[in-house]
Order: structure tokens, then sequence, then C-alpha cells
């Protein structure tokens, strides 16, 4: 059962969290600047010489999944060079590719023989996993190893796989983005997001009690914003225990029973459903927005008049109009509401919790 006031009782909520996970989940700031020194040390800027073919990012279970559509959304339609994502090497990749890959799991073997195999191939190859294991051994000498130097447990881990990916992009020419500036909103939304913060100012607790004992509709406005939702997703079943859908805006509409039974939540004949008699009644939109321009809004306001009930997950003024930052910020605040809400419902350090193993 759910324990809403345990979230604005600083000294309840620190007994609870007897495993620090609010504080680790804070780290997204310190993890991104932390991989921007790796990355310069390991000569990542070498990357810059020369256009690649194609980036291939190769995707293990975890918080790589979520990192990579991210990668790809950012970039774009656009992007002068093709990404693709798979969870095993491509045949066509040689010496003009470029792999990016991570795994939670330092003794992965099959990346470790995807690696081998890119490296064999000649592709450059950038790995965002610690310093020891076969996957490190795969590439030693030949990949650039980024290895993470702010110890979190690995679903805590997307800002530094995400900054690792996102530094790689940014050598290859794909993006544009100043780390400092985007390690500084990490560390804004941490403090914004403080237990000490009372749930009325505090978006990452306030997201929280939105979700609780709900079935988040996690849809994105733009492809950006949808990655970001399979972010939450994530963290949500990582840390809350709780099963959300997730899709693009336009492909909830069409999927018109769901969309009727969520346009249907919060209107005035709603109000007194009983959940038990209409299932409906537990579900719960959210429209993830991470545009801030006008097209933006006018496609959030039509998405609003569609559902009337849901909520807009947006970061808030306070963050430049920037796509790649307002997901990173986004990101960070659905890890830091998933674990509040675990905290809030006994999903995280309860009886039997297993102990979470170091990135």
């Amino acid at each position: 059962m759910l324990d809403d006031s345990l979230l604005d009782d600083p000294a309840r909520l620190a007994d609870a969290d007897s495993g620090g996970l609010l504080r680790l989940a804070a780290l997204s700031g310190a993890q991104m600047r932390a991989t921007s020194e790796v990355a310069t040390e390991a000569g990542l800027d070498e990357l810059a010489d020369d256009r690649p073919r194609a980036v291939v990012l190769l995707t293990r279970p975890g918080v790589a999944v979520s990192a990579a559509r991210l990668l790809v959304a950012l970039t774009g339609a656009r992007c002068p060079v093709p990404v693709v994502i798979s969870d095993e090497l491509p045949s066509w990749v040689g010496p003009l590719d470029v792999v990016f890959a991570h795994t939670d799991d330092v003794g992965d073997v099959t990346l470790a023989e995807s690696v081998a195999t890119a490296c064999r191939r000649g592709a450059s190859v950038v790995l965002a996993v610690p310093s020891e294991g076969p996957v490190a051994a795969a590439g030693a000498g030949r990949a650039k190893v980024l290895v993470p130097r702010v110890p979190v447990p690995p679903p805590l881990a997307f800002a530094y796989v995400f900054a690792a990916g996102i530094i790689t992009f940014r050598e290859l020419g794909l993006v544009n983005f100043d780390v400092e500036e985007l390690a500084d909103e990490l560390d804004k939304e941490a403090e914004r997001a403080h237990p000490a913060h009372e749930s009325l100012t505090n978006p990452a607790k306030s997201l929280a009690l939105r979700m609780a004992e709900r079935t988040p509709l996690l849809w994105g406005l733009d492809p950006v914003a949808t990655a970001v939702a399979g972010h939450g997703a994530f963290a949500l079943g990582a840390h809350a225990g709780v099963p959300a859908h997730v899709a693009e805006y336009p492909q909830a509409v069409v999927q018109r029973a769901l969309h009727r039974a969520a346009a249907s939540v919060g209107s005035e004949a709603d109000i007194f459903a009983d959940p038990e008699d209409d299932p409906g009644a537990q579900l719960r939109a959210f429209l993830i927005s991470t545009r801030h321009d006008d097209q933006g809004e006018v496609f959030e306001r039509s998405a609003l008049r569609d559902l009337p009930g849901a909520d807009v997950v947006a970061p808030g003024d306070t963050v430049r109009a920037d796509s790649l930052l307002r997901a990173a910020v986004l990101a960070a605040r659905f890890d830091l509401a998933a674990v509040y809400l675990g905290l809030a419902a006994g999903t995280l350090n309860g009886p039997g919790w297993p102990a979470l193993a170091m990135s």
C-alpha cells in the first residue's frame, strides 16, 4: 500500500531509503561531468578526423536501450549518417563505421564477441563499460573505453550512458551541446527534487504522487519526448514495480479504445467511477513534452483538448529551450520520481530486496 505521507516526512524518508538511492539518483550532473573527463583522457576527439559511414549503437538489457533511442531521436531524420540500434553487431560493419556499446553486465559474452569482431574489422569502437571483464578486454588497445567514475546502481546509470553516447555524437559532428551547461541543468533538477522540499514544490515527488496507484500512459508529443517516456517506463519498472504504456501521441490516438478510456478519466461524468467496476478509471495519461516552441505548444494544446484530464510533464520554463537539455532533465526527473514512488510503495529496500550491484 502507498504511504504518500512518507514523501513529506524527511526523517522517515531517510530511514526508508536505507540504500541511499535518492542521493545516488541525484548524481546525474556528476555522472555527466565525470564521463566528459574520461572522454577527454581517452582521446575521443580523435573521432572527429573523418565522418563515419554509419554509427551502430549496440544495446544490451538495461539503460542502454532507452539511452540509444534518445540518441537516435535527438539526431533526427536529418542526421547526415545512418544511426542503427542493434543488440548484436551487424554483418556489414567495417572500417568506415563507428560502434558505441554499453552493458550492465561486465561478463556479457555476447557483447564481448561483437566488440572483438568490430575491432578486428577496423571499426572505431567506443565502450561505456567498467575496465574489467570480457567486454573491456575484447576492446583492449583498440577501443576507447569510457569507464564509469561515479558508482551508482545500473538502473540509475542512464546519465553516464547517455553522456558517453552524446559526447561521442558531438565528436562525430552529429550534435552540438555544452557539457557543463547540461551538467548544471541536471544539478538544478536534483536540487528541485531534494527530499527536504515538499511535494507541492518538488517536481519529482509531485510526479510520483500523480503516477501512484495508477497505470501511467506515457505519451510523447514528439520523438524525443517519446524516447524520454521510454526511459520513464524503465525507471518505473526498475524501482516502483509500476507498468507503463509508452507511445508517441499520434500512435496513441489510433489505439482508439485505449485513447477513449484515457479521455474519459478526469471528466465530470467519470468523477465517481469505481475502479473495480471500471478498470479504465485506473489509467492516467501523461503527455511528455520536451519542445519549447510555438509548434510544440500548438500540438500540446491540441492533445489536451482530446485529453482534458491528462497531465503534462515538461521541464518548465527555467530550462533553456533546447531539446537535448530538456530531455536529459526529464529523464533525471523520472529516475527520481520512480525512486520516490518505490520508497512510498515499499517496493524498494523492503524484505528480500536484493543489494543493487554498482556499475
